[in-house]
Order: structure tokens, then sequence, then C-alpha cells
């Protein structure tokens, strides 16, 4: 497969310039910019709630579900996100995203579609979660503004990283965006600059960063991030899988200089 030159600024750029040369069609327009706004709304609501529940550490949220009940539903809460988001990653899974949106336009939208199950996903997750209602630890003074210097930058590191894997895909924007100007979505190619120049899997990195940076401990918060950390470890191995597929010697060659989750402290010579 031959590598791409776009600049990631580039290409993003040119694809929301072509909405504004799309071809004539009201029903496909339509149809697209109905997706998109479902998407990035659900997408905004999921990002502000993982945001906002993790910084108190999951002790605040809508879910009253009655004790012993609630943990069950907290753990299918918990749960839900990583297996469907793994299934629907596969060829059979990525079939089935195209068959949700409506014919001829389900190949198109599927990006679109899948970011917005993902992010009904982790808004059920945020909101929903019944709290236990014990608190171990709430920082206080210096040590409160230091965690939130580390919040906020654990979350700095997975924006960057989704900006440098393709925020058109990261984000759902692509297929809707595609289907507004009739093209074909074109997707990123092997990211590996930015981030992806230090480690292999920045994404994953940043995620479990904003787990363990939060100012307040709970029982919940700690459930939250040793099972979302397991799957930052073990999920990428599935996605270097079909990268390995996709890209062959050239993923490979990647793979060689760059090491997976932790930045080499001297580069190799």
């Amino acid at each position: 497969m031959t590598p791409r030159t776009d600049s990631t600024f580039a290409r993003l750029l040119r694809l929301v310039t072509g909405l504004f040369h799309a071809p004539p069609g009201a029903g496909r327009i339509a149809l697209a910019l109905a997706y998109g706004v479902v998407c990035h709304a659900v997408f905004a609501v999921a990002v502000l709630a993982m945001i906002v529940a993790m910084f108190f550490g999951m002790s605040e949220s809508l879910g009253r579900v009655p004790a012993p009940w609630h943990i069950v539903v907290n753990a299918l809460l918990i749960v839900q996100f990583p297996l469907a988001h793994s299934v629907l990653l596969t060829a059979r899974g990525r079939a089935f995203l195209s068959r949700l949106a409506p014919r001829p336009h389900g190949s198109t939208l599927a990006t679109t579609t899948y970011a917005i199950i993902a992010s009904a996903q982790l808004a059920a997750l945020f909101l929903l979660w019944t709290p236990s209602g014990i608190v171990w630890w709430r920082a206080e003074g210096a040590a409160f503004w230091l965690l939130c210097a580390a919040y906020a930058s654990a979350w700095l590191i997975l924006i960057k990283a989704s900006y440098d894997a393709g925020p058109e895909v990261q984000s759902g924007a692509l297929g809707w965006m595609s289907l507004v100007q009739k093209i074909r979505p074109r997707f990123p190619d092997m990211p590996d600059t930015g981030l992806f120049r230090l480690i292999r899997q920045p994404i994953y990195v940043g995620f479990a960063l904003t787990l363990w940076t939060v100012p307040v401990w709970t029982p919940d918060q700690l459930a939250l991030a040793l099972v979302y950390t397991a799957y930052c470890l073990l999920a990428p191995r599935l996605k270097e899988r079909r990268f390995t597929a996709l890209y062959g010697d050239r993923f490979h060659r990647y793979q060689t200089r760059t090491p997976y989750i932790l930045p080499r402290l001297r580069r190799s010579r």
C-alpha cells in the first residue's frame, strides 16, 4: 500500500471545504447532516460526561439503582463499551454497521454510525452510573491543583493522539462529510507521526492516563480504572492484527522501531 503524504490538517481542510461544493441531492445531504448533528451532539455529551464524572471520582452521576443491584448494573455499564467496541471493529462488525444506515449509504456512513454508538455507550456509562457513596480520598490544596494539571494534561495527550490518528475518523465526521460530497470515504494513512512517533498506541495511553490522574478517589473510580486500563493494554493487540493485515511489512517495520506504550528514553542508533 502506497503511503499518503497529506498532512492531517490538509486532509481535514479538504474534507471540510468540500462541503461547500457538494453535488445536488437534497435527500442525501439532509440525511448526512442529520447524522452529523446527532453524531457530534452525542460525542460532545459523552466527552463532557466523562470529564466531569471522573473528575469527581465517579461519585456524582444520575444513576439511582438500589443496592445491591447497582453493582450488577455498574458492572454491565463498564463492560458494554469495550465488548461492543472490539466486536464492531471486526469484519462482521463493520458489515453490521453498514446495514444500520439507510441504503445505499450504509457503507459511507459506517464511521459516523460507529461514532454515534461508541459515544452513546460512553455517555450511558458516565451518566447512568450509580455511585457507591464512598469517598476514600479527595485532594486538597497543592495536591488538588497538581492533579488538576495532570488530569488536564492527560486529556490534552488524548486529544493530540486522536488528532494524529485522524480527527475525521475519531470524531465520526468522515462518514457524513463524505456522503454530503457524494464521495467514497478516504481513510487516513497508517499513523506514524506526532505522538505515534514515540509509541504505537498513544490514544490508549492517553485514555489510561485520564483514569489515574483524578483528584477524587472512590471504589467506583478504582474499578473503572482497573478494568479500562487492562482494556487499554490488551485491546490494541487486536488493532495491530488489523494493521498487520492492512499494511504488512510497513507496519512490521513500524513495530520494530516504535515501542508499544512506553517511549524509549534513548533512541536507538
